[in-house]
């Protein structure tokens, strides 16, 4: 699935199960990322490694590798 910073994921599933399973799910980032909604298109502040949608719950993450980077943010699924 992933290979530490190499690794691609295939969707957003895989990449909250990999940051859950490293344990750094409710970590926080260096620096927040302003996030836009897939579901809704709210625009909301990104402040840990998962992340939810404050409008419509959609799930969000991203490894500590990709976290500087907004466009490696991948949903997830509502409330995943």
């Amino acid at each position: 699935m992933h290979d530490g910073c190499s690794g691609n994921f295939t969707n957003g599933k895989q990449m909250a199960d990999k940051v859950r399973m490293m344990g750094f799910s409710d970590g926080a980032m260096p620096m927040p990322l302003q996030i836009k909604c897939t579901n809704c298109e709210e625009t909301f502040e990104m402040t840990t490694f998962e992340a939810k949608c404050p409008n419509c719950d959609m799930v969000y993450a991203v490894t500590p590798c990709s976290c500087f980077d907004p466009s490696k943010v991948m949903p997830a699924g509502i409330n995943y």
